[in-house]
């Protein structure tokens, strides 16, 4: 039972909700000697293990979205995304799990292994993978697909599952950290560190540690255009995802969002979406000795670049910090590693071809 519906019970009358994952996620204090007196304590939140056969926090929001899709009778989902996108890769295996099929409209991105290997899981999730050329094609794609024919009709899933009703997927999630702060399994913590892409983690988050009283800062670490991560669409998934839920129960708080409890983080994105930095690279590093964890380039490798530097500068002293593992730690599974990317659709087959961009962990 997630501690959403524990907290209010009529939440899990009214609300779309299919369970895919496995809450709640573990808590774990990073190795003694690796933060010193650099601060109280330093802790990872397990969300890379959330689910198999593929975790990460996209798993947290699809369990209301594709539950959405099917109380409304629909039997096809689509989604966008760039061409290795973590989110168009987790809705492909989710929605073959809960019988439903996928659509994939997949722009072009800069070339890096995982690239390769997301558009191999979607293949043998049996998604289809459709070539966007740019933003404009796939919402033009998108349209057709949501009027359909009679009973033909997809539903729509958004970029990062980023919705109110997505969002409600981490609302659950700070809620299920306050939990685990009242069991005794960790202090409660005065700063969270997290990437900030389509903003419904964040959001999410932000109203779920409102709701359960918890005064904790997050340390928003931008990796996708200012545009995307925009504060007016941060208040408006925040307060979506408030209504929605009050709406339901109004035992669910209102809680005005805190601006002094949030930072945006501009200076780690380097040149762009998807491009490593240096930083990153050496986060990935520090993240093993620190946890034992993998890490990416793309998003959680920059939000912990954030937290390491603000660690060496004597910025987080006394405070008890934790930073959210938002990126998949299952293996590959063989069946989809030996899958021969010709069936892809052509447009594709470049990212297996040319060279990976430089500081590609994976070379």
């Amino acid at each position: 039972m997630l501690e959403l519906f524990t907290r209010y019970p009529r939440l899990a009358d009214s609300l779309p909700w299919r369970p895919l994952g496995h809450w709640p996620t573990p808590v774990q204090q990073a190795e003694a000697s690796f933060a010193g007196e650099a601060c109280a304590s330093l802790w990872l939140k397990r969300d890379d293990r959330c689910a198999a056969p593929y975790g990460g926090n996209k798993v947290r929001k699809l369990e209301f979205l594709l539950a959405d899709a099917l109380r409304h009778g629909h039997e096809r989902v689509f989604t966008f995304g760039v061409a290795g996108s973590n989110h168009a890769l987790a809705t492909a295996v989710y929605a073959a799990a809960l019988g439903l099929e996928a659509r994939l409209l997949l722009t072009p991105q800069s070339n890096s292994s995982f690239v390769g290997r997301n558009l191999l899981l979607g293949r043998w999730a049996g998604a289809q993978h459709v070539h966007c050329p740019t933003e404009a094609a796939a919402r033009s794609a998108a349209r057709a697909l949501e009027l359909g024919g009679p009973g033909q009709a997809s539903y729509r899933i958004p970029g990062g599952g980023s919705s109110p009703l997505g969002a409600v997927g981490f609302v659950n999630a700070g809620l299920e950290l306050a939990a685990q702060v009242r069991a005794g399994l960790m202090p409660a913590p005065d700063v969270i560190y997290l990437a900030l892409g389509t903003m419904g983690t964040a959001a999410g988050l932000a109203l779920g540690l409102a709701a359960a009283g918890l005064p904790t800062r997050l340390q928003l670490v931008r990796v996708v255009r200012a545009d995307i991560a925009s504060p007016a669409r941060f208040r408006a998934l925040y307060h979506g995802a408030a209504r929605l839920l009050h709406r339901a129960d109004p035992r669910f708080p209102l809680r005005p969002l805190e601006p002094d409890l949030l930072e945006v983080r501009h200076e780690f994105i380097g040149p762009g979406y998807a491009r490593f930095t240096p930083e990153a690279m050496a986060a990935l590093r520090e993240a093993r000795t620190a946890f034992g964890v993998g890490l990416e380039g793309t998003y959680t490798g920059k939000a912990f670049a954030a937290l390491l530097a603000d660690l060496h500068a004597g910025r987080l002293a006394g405070q008890n910090v934790v930073f959210w593992n938002t990126y998949n730690g299952q293996p590959m599974p063989p069946a989809a590693r030996a899958l021969d990317y010709r069936e892809l659709p052509s447009p594709f087959h470049r990212y297996f071809e040319t060279p990976f961009q430089p500081l590609d962990p994976e070379t």
